[in-house]
C-alpha cells in the first residue's frame, strides 16, 4: 500500500501486530539494523518511517568519527564486507537535526550508542537524555570495524559486565544490548548482559570476516577484515537468536540476512520479539515495510491473531 506521496506504508491488517522490547513499545515487530538506515531521512521517500516498529539509528558516539580509510566496502556472495568503522558527527549532531525530525514524522526511536570506552558510552547516554525523542538505546558493544572497544568489549563478561552496568546506571529507559556473534559462547555473554541491567538482547551484528583480490594480491578492504552481513549469515543468526533466547529472560531482536517476511518469521519462531532488517535496505528501500506485510500475511493464513503469538512458537 502506497501513500499519495508514493511512500509505502504497512496495509490495514485485524491482526495484532504490536509487541513490547523490555518496554519498548512498538506498533509492530520490524526496526532497522543500525548502520543500515542512517536516521530514516534518505529512506522516507520511500516507506514512511513513522509506521516502523522503530527506527534504530545508525552507531552515535560522544563526538564525530571520520570511520575508517577506504575502500571499506566488498560485495561478497549472499552478502557484503563492511568496514565503515562507525563514521558518524556525533550526538550533538544527532540531538539538533535527526532526533526532531523523526519526531516529525512520528517515528518510534532506538538510538544506537558507541564510544571508544566505558565513559563514553556514558556520556552519549547522559547528553542524550536531554531529549524527548528518544525511546530506548541500543548499546553497541559488538563492531568488529573499531579498533578500540566494540567488539573486543562484547566478547568477555567482565567488559561487557562493566559497560551495561554504567550505561544501566545513567538511565531508566529501555536499554538493548547487541551482541557480537564473534564469540565461543553466546549465552555466557547474553546471561552476563541480563544479569548487569539489560532490558533486552539484540543479535547478531556482523561476522568478521575478509576479502582477496587474487590478482592484485591485495585485500578488499583497506583495514584487510570487516563485517560480513546478508543472507549468508542467516543460519548463524537464527541458531544464536535461539540460543539467547533460550538463555535469558528479557525479549530479544533478531538480526542477520532478514530479507523477507519468512525470514522474520522464522526468527520470531526462533525466540525473537521482533526483528531488525539491514543490508535488504540497500537491495530494496521498501523492505522494511514489505516485511511487516508478510508478517501480517503470515498470520493472517495461519489464523493468528497476534503477532507476538509467533515468539518461541518453535516446535522442536
Amino acid at each position: 500500500m502506497t501513500e499519495a506521496s508514493g511512500r509505502r506504508v504497512p496495509r490495514p491488517t485485524a491482526v495484532d501486530l504490536s509487541v513490547n522490547v523490555g518496554g519498548l513499545r512498538m506498533a509492530n515487530p520490524v526496526t532497522v539494523a543500525s548502520g543500515t538506515f542512517a536516521a530514516g531521512r534518505e529512506y522516507h521517500d520511500f516507506v514512511d518511517v513513522g509506521t516502523l516498529g522503530a527506527v534504530t539509528t545508525k552507531g552515535v558516539s560522544r563526538h564525530g568519527w571520520e570511520g575508517n580509510a577506504a575502500p571499506r566496502i566488498a560485495e561478497t556472495p549472499c552478502g557484503m564486507l563492511n568496514s565503515i568503522g562507525l563514521q558518524n558527527p556525533g550526538v550533538d549532531h544527532l540531538m539538533a537535526d535527526e532526533l526532531p525530525w523523526l519526531a516529525s514524522v512520528g517515528a518510534t526511536v532506538v538510538v544506537n550508542v558507541s564510544g571508544h570506552s566505558f565513559g563514553e558510552y556514558v556520556e552519549v547516554i547522559e547528553r542524550l537524555e536531554d531529549s524527548p525523542h528518544v525511546h530506548a538505546y541500543e548499546l553497541n558493544i559488538s563492531c568488529p570495524n573499531v579498533d578500540a572497544g566494540g567488539m573486543n568489549m562484547g566478547c568477555q563478561v567482565a567488559s561487557v559486565t562493566e559497560v551495561v552496568t554504567r550505561a544501566r546506571a545513567a538511565t531508566a529507559r529501555p536499554l538493548i544490548v547487541k551482541l557480537t556473534p564473534n564469540v565461543t559462547d553466546i549465552t555466557e555473554i547474553a546471561r552476563a548482559a541480563e544479569a548487569a541491567g539489560a532490558d533486552a538482547l539484540s543479535l547478531i551484528n556482523t561476522l568478521l570476516g575478509m576479502a582477496i583480490d587474487a590478482e592484485r594480491r591485495r585485500p578488499l578492504l583497506a583495514r584487510v577484515v570487516g563485517g560480513l552481513s546478508g543472507p549468508a549469515v542467516k543460519p548463524v543468526a537464527l541458531r544464536m537468536v535461539w540460543e539467547a533466547s533460550r538463555a535469558v529472560n528479557v525479549p530479544v531482536v533478531g538480526m542477520g540476512g532478514i530479507s523477507t517476511a519468512a525470514d522474520a518469521v522464522e526468527f520470531m519462531l526462533a525466540g525473537a520479539s521482533a526483528v531488525a532488517v539491514g543490508t535488504a535496505n540497500f537491495v530494496d528501500p521498501q523492505a522494511t515495510v514489505k516485511v511487516i506485510d508478510g508478517i501480517a500475511d503470515y498470520c493472517e493464513r495461519h489464523g493468528i491473531d497476534a503477532a507476538r503469538d509467533l515468539i518461541g512458537a518453535l516446535e522442536c
